[in-house]
């Protein structure tokens, strides 16, 4: 017996000693886990979750991973129970709107498990007993940083503690800098999560640096590739672009804190987010000129980042978008174009980014007339990326290290694995790598002067084949440059809204998914308007036609396999066959955490990092201390003097920096010793705050035997409101409504609308037919119309921008005249503006004071056809709300269609036959015309 007690029950893979370490830890406390990027923090959680699963008793709930995660997890779990033979393991269950409904996740709750369920589905059924607190073994929390306190996770850990003193809680997350942002951040983060301990684990944790740093360290060769004289131009000139960009911000006197505005804090990959977000509260006061600048930066970062990873050709193409898209169409008297546009630094970047792709050529030594006309004909120069020809160095290299030393053997596969920013790079390197030995016919003076070019790998033929595409495709440009322009006014007119929360990671500007493949920005042959101070050569049509004639395809290329787009697979075994690891190129883009995957699948013996990377340099690391048995030799690729290498210094350093911070506030942080909830649990407590002091008017002092309580919509749990109101003490009864969103008490409903909501409901008339139908039912029916409290309080969207109608009251689209028009066809229909969440919750405290308290089935009645079932009124909101905007739908053919046709897809292949049945001819017809319509039309 006492061997048996002895061994361990479940087998870890945790061949680190940090890792055993963290480990540790988290079985003996709850704790808040902050590992540094790159150190396999997905790996210590999933040998956790398998030391509870192989007990198979236990139900633990996984919050805020994401889907891949979520595969993940779920494969590791079972290849744990298969390692381990643990039968009472039962490996991940994921809940989620896509699978179960409620009386299946009701049996999988009672049988325990693995299970990782979407916030807005779990905070419905802990509220609902569905799955009761009390009956959870622990809670393990993933990307912790986001866990702030009008967060739905918050509002989850909150339920669980209130309900469940024993079990446990662990938080876990991978990115120290929102834990530094703020007063005392780290403490609040720890009040939101309900827990004491930090656990920090940086890289230079002396731990996680004798793990990593030993003598099975990773063979590293940096390699710093000096950029090409148009690419230092350019990138000189965009910088100087940026930097009067922020003078300009800093002179508009906005009364923020500028400090952290320099050209330095722009090279930040969130530096644009940070500038929007501050000037967030004060938008309607700031001007037309300030929001374009702040627009602007958005497009020079985005710039930026083109130069270093799009070829010649395709960067000129993405600057003609640009251009194309910050320029009035021709005609237009508008005079607001970027002030970038006008600098001297701007016309640098275009002039040198068509001189990389073609320039002049004159023609028998012909000197031209006057200075600064074109010349004759033009030719191509087609300039490289100076990474390309490095890259075929290094695979050069390789091959020669595997001819001459094959002795060398290991657990590695001898694939070389190349790791670039995103998937654009990663089609250009697999072009490059394809065609890089492929040469096209050389002319006859050519032929003389070949000598050792053929020997050498180059990407001419590429090239040219996107030269010829570019001139193709520049013919056709004009005629959507106007409405790229357009679009981009809208965007700055306050229309569409400008995302950005996630920041920019190998993303273009808002305009750049308006660019044809490949691209992104056209040429910028366009030229200026006449009226402009900055005026742009143009090429003729005679010079583009003579310059595709010069490049027309030859004989080589007609001999390369075009890309297959379908293939049917038949007779595979005629034309396919499984190669060598050995033989194997794998370009693959960086992909987080699912990076751990790829190294421990693919086994490479070579890693060609072909743009810096600081977590995946660590995981090579971790990788390679893992494996006793595996050689790794990485090529750091970069360019030296480069944002490129400031972006990734700056990177490492705000890491390093952020350890150092929330270090020194763990040493002087105090312990909250409170950690169970917000709830009193003193008995006389409970009773004051049932009690009703407000005697005015001939009132009573009164007391309820039951704290207040709200029913509130299931679909109003992606809001922070409930949350809020929970904090408050309040009872949140979770229930499917038809009627409002929110009932307070028998007489009084709320429907509550954001800003954007509401010009929503407006523009598709929801809102109309919403309020008609509390009118219906309730005695004091209630509008909300509640405001981001990090925004501006006003409805003012457009600014001080007098160059517009839309703000004045005589259009019939302004939103302000909607309202009125509502409140004249809906004289009850009360309005409430709040500025914020919690100014709501105050609101609807001072509602229910001595009112009765509302029934939550009577509530769930309410709006429903005699009989009917009110689960089965739960339809997707999203493609209703799309369909909604489809000329001729109204609700009640919205509702019609709703339970006829299973999807939108269906929705759009049925005839106009089958429409007329449906909802009546003249919407038929329109809902068919819709929906068949050529969007090649104009």
């Amino acid at each position: 017996m006492p061997s048996e007690t002895a061994k361990p029950p479940v087998k870890l893979s945790l061949p680190l000693e940090y890792q055993q370490d963290c480990f540790s830890e988290l079985r003996n406390e709850d704790e808040l886990v902050i590992l540094a990027r790159g150190l396999g923090l997905l790996r210590v959680v999933t040998n956790l979750l398998h030391s509870y699963d192989a007990i198979g008793s236990n139900l633990v709930v996984v919050v805020g991973a994401d889907e891949r995660e979520n595969g993940w997890i779920g494969e590791a779990l079972a290849e744990h129970a298969a390692i381990s033979k643990t039968p009472a393991a039962r490996g991940l269950s994921q809940v989620n709107t896509d699978m179960m409904s409620v009386g299946m996740r009701e049996r999988m709750y009672s049988h325990g498990g693995i299970f990782s369920i979407t916030s807005r589905i779990l905070v419905v059924d802990l509220l609902s007993k569905l799955l009761s607190p009390e009956t959870v073994t622990g809670l393990v929390v993933l990307h912790s940083e986001r866990v702030i306190a009008t967060s739905i996770e918050a509002f989850i850990i909150r339920i669980y503690r209130q309900m469940n003193k024993a079990g446990f809680l662990k938080a876990f997350s991978d990115n120290p800098e929102p834990f530094t942002t703020g007063f005392a951040p780290l403490a609040s983060m720890m009040r939101n999560l309900f827990l004491r301990k930090p656990s920090l684990w940086p890289r230079f944790h002396v731990t996680v640096a004798k793990s990593l740093e030993g003598r099975k360290k990773a063979e590293v060769i940096e390699l710093e590739v000096p950029m090409t004289d148009g690419m230092r131009d350019i990138q000189h000139a965009i910088l100087e672009c940026v930097e009067v960009s922020i003078g300009e911000l800093r002179k508009a006197d906005t009364g923020l804190e500028l400090d952290d505005w320099t050209l330095d804090s722009a090279l930040h990959k969130n530096f644009d987010v940070i500038v929007r977000r501050q000037l967030d509260p004060i938008w309607h006061r700031v001007s037309y000129r300030t929001r374009q600048i702040v627009n602007d930066l958005s497009v020079l970062r985005g710039i930026l980042h083109a130069l270093l990873t799009y070829d010649a050709v395709s960067f000129n193409k993405y600057l003609d978008t640009i251009l194309a898209a910050h320029q009035p169409p021709p005609g237009s008297n508008r005079q607001n174009q970027s002030p970038w546009l006008f600098l001297d630094a701007a016309n640098t970047m275009f002039e040198t980014a068509k001189r990389r792709v073609y320039t002049g050529k004159p023609i028998d030594g012909e000197v031209p007339e006057a200075l600064g006309a074109l010349p004759d004909s033009l030719r191509p120069v087609l300039e490289e990326q100076p990474k390309w020809a490095l890259l075929a160095d290094i695979l050069e290299e390789i091959e020669r290290d595997a001819y001459f030393n094959p002795g060398i053997r290991d657990d590695s596969s001898g694939t070389i694995l190349i790791m670039c920013s995103d998937q654009g790079t990663c089609r250009q390197l697999r072009e490059f790598l394809q065609n890089m030995h492929v040469r096209p016919q050389q002319t006859n003076e050519d032929d003389a002067a070949d000598g050792d070019a053929e020997v050498k790998a180059s990407a001419t033929f590429m090239m040219r084949r996107k030269l010829r595409n570019y001139l193709n495709w520049k013919k056709d440009f004009a005629r959507v440059s106007a409405s790229l322009f357009t679009e981009n006014q809208k965007v700055l007119e306050g229309f569409t809204d400008q995302r950005g929360a996630d920041g920019y990671r190998g993303k273009g500007p808002p305009n750049k998914r308006r660019r044809v493949r490949g691209g992104s920005s056209a040429a910028f042959g366009g030229g200026r308007p006449g009226n402009s101070s900055l005026q742009m050569a143009e090429d003729r049509d005679s010079q583009v036609a003579m310059l595709l004639a010069d490049i027309q395809p030859t004989d080589a290329d007609g001999a390369q396999k075009d890309e297959v787009a379908i293939d049917s697979l038949d007779d595979m075994e005629d034309y396919f066959e499984l190669y060598e690891m050995s033989d194997l190129v794998v370009v693959h883009p960086y992909d987080g955490d699912m990076d751990e995957h790829v190294l421990e699948e693919v086994r490479p013996r070579y890693v060609v990092m072909y743009e810096p990377d600081a977590a995946f340099i660590r995981r090579v690391e971790v990788y390679r201390s893992s494996h006793d048995d595996r050689n790794v030799r990485v090529y750091f690729m970069y360019y030296g003097g480069s944002v490129e290498e400031q972006r990734y210094l700056s990177a490492v350093r705000k890491e390093k920096d952020a350890f150092t911070r929330l270090i020194k506030e763990k040493g002087n942080m105090a312990v909250t010793i409170t950690l169970d909830g917000t709830a009193p649990s003193d008995p006389q407590e409970q009773f004051l705050r049932t009690v009703n002091t407000r005697i005015a008017g001939g009132g009573r002092l009164a007391a309820t035997a039951e704290p207040p309580r709200i029913v509130v919509d299931v679909r109003e749990f992606r809001s922070s409101l409930p949350s809020l109101l929970h904090g408050r003490s309040n009872v949140v009864v979770p229930c499917m409504l038809t009627v409002a969103d929110y009932v307070l008490t028998p007489y009084i409903c709320i429907e509550r609308k954001s800003v954007r909501d509401l010009i929503s409901s407006f523009k598709n008339g929801r809102l109309f037919n919403q309020a008609e139908t509390m009118l219906q039912h309730y005695k004091y029916p209630m509008l909300l119309i509640e405001f981001d409290q990090n925004k501006s309080f006003t409805l003012d969207t457009f600014g001080t921008d007098h160059t517009t109608t839309l703000s004045t009251a005589n259009n019939p689209q302004d939103l302000q005249s909607k309202l009125a028009l509502l409140t004249l066809a809906f004289p009850r229909l009360k309005i409430i503006w709040s500025s914020s969440p919690y100014q709501t919750a105050e609101i609807f405290d001072e509602l229910k004071k001595q009112q009765e308290e509302p029934d939550p089935i009577k509530a769930v009645q309410i709006g429903l056809i005699a009989g009917e079932d009110p689960s089965d009124q739960s339809f997707n909101q999203t493609p209703q709300d799309m369909l909604r905007a489809v000329p001729g739908m109204t609700e009640k053919n919205l509702s019609r269609i709703t339970l006829e046709v299973g999807d939108l897809a269906d929705v759009s292949n049925l005839t106009e036959e089958e429409l007329d049945v449906m909802v009546g001819k003249e919407a038929g017809r329109q809902v068919y015309r819709f929906f068949n319509r050529s969007v090649l039309e104009d």
